[in-house]
């Protein structure tokens, strides 16, 4: 073990130290990470979803800055149609165009792919970005709970809609971005989704975080044979509207701890344009480094091959997608 890893390995073990700004500043210097500014992404088609705000948004800046072809996915067409004409702006890439779709609305989801089908003949990279915490619960058309349909059922279903494109591109990339949140919730199936009585936003989207790194695994372990690199990272705490409006206390006591936008979304835009993402796949990203998907041994023991077997034969069937078993 050299002296990096030992360095990284203190800052990851207490998360404060780990998921803040003071981690990934202190990770940067150390590794001497390359400048995201360098990458030529020119002729990649990158299709990003929540794009318009937080996360998404720097993402996409990024990614654009860079010249990638960029679909830029968010729920309204007027919001879209506004942050495309800042990237065209803001970076001078006019290969920007934007899809209205809500993620948790299946029937949405299948106009989006088609979307992107009939426009691209090549996939390069799919963003699952979109997600929010909710404090009331809600329900998407088909009556899934509304973060479980937006961040577990609607990214299945468009990565299988897309999946046959993303291999035609090989070597080609879905990149997921999860939760720090997801480290206190076990793998839960049978109450995925929270009942309105025992609702709790936090919880509900720590188990929707969960199962979206165990399915990124599995999508891993399926389909890795077709050239295609799944991946799932955490941004770390970022300051973002998202957070502000999901955690209000905890916005403001960590405030100046947390990380900008353009850091917590780093790892994803190195994870979409560095060829190092192309050497493994399946695994769990912060600060451009694999992280362990647990670290509680009381989520570790939810995490079997039963529970993950039920998760994939849940989530494919509220998709109304078939896939291999």
């Amino acid at each position: 073990m050299n002296v990096r890893s030992i360095a990284d390995g203190l800052i990851e073990a207490p998360i404060v130290t780990s998921f803040t700004r003071l981690g990934f500043e202190a990770r940067q210097r150390l590794a001497n990470w390359s400048s995201l500014d360098d990458y030529d992404l020119t002729d990649r088609v990158i299709v990003i979803t929540g794009a318009t705000s937080g996360l998404g948004a720097a993402a996409a800046h990024q990614l654009a800055h860079c010249g990638a072809t960029l679909v830029v996915v968010g729920r309204s067409a007027a919001r879209n149609e506004r942050a495309v004409a800042d990237l065209v702006d803001a970076t001078g890439n006019s290969a920007i165009t934007q899809v209205p779709a809500d993620m948790g609305d299946l029937a949405q989801i299948l106009d989006l792919a088609e979307r992107v089908l009939a426009d691209h003949d090549r996939l390069d990279v799919l963003v699952h970005n979109a997600g929010s915490l909710d404090p009331e619960r809600s329900v998407a058309a088909d009556g899934t709970e509304a973060t479980v349909a937006s961040q577990v059922v609607g990214p299945f279903l468009l990565t299988n809609l897309l999946l046959d494109r993303l291999t035609e591109s090989a070597p080609s990339r879905v990149i997921t971005m999860s939760s720090g949140g997801m480290y206190a919730s076990g793998l839960h199936v049978d109450d995925l989704e929270l009942a309105a009585d025992r609702y709790n936003g936090t919880e509900q989207y720590a188990r929707a975080k969960r199962a979206q790194v165990t399915l990124n695994e599995m999508w891993a372990e399926r389909y890795g044979d077709r050239g295609i690199a799944f991946h799932a990272l955490h941004p770390g705490w970022a300051d973002t509207p998202g957070v502000d409006a999901g955690l209000p206390t905890f916005a403001k006591v960590m405030g100046p701890f947390l990380r900008t936008p353009e850091q917590g979304a780093d790892t994803l835009v190195w994870l979409a344009a560095d060829d190092a993402a192309l050497d493994s796949s399946g695994r769990f990203w912060l600060d451009r480094q694999p992280r362990p998907i647990h670290k509680l041994p009381t989520t570790n023991r939810t995490d079997t091959a039963e529970h993950r077997a039920e998760l994939w034969e849940w989530v494919a069937s509220r998709a109304g997608v078939q896939v291999s078993p």
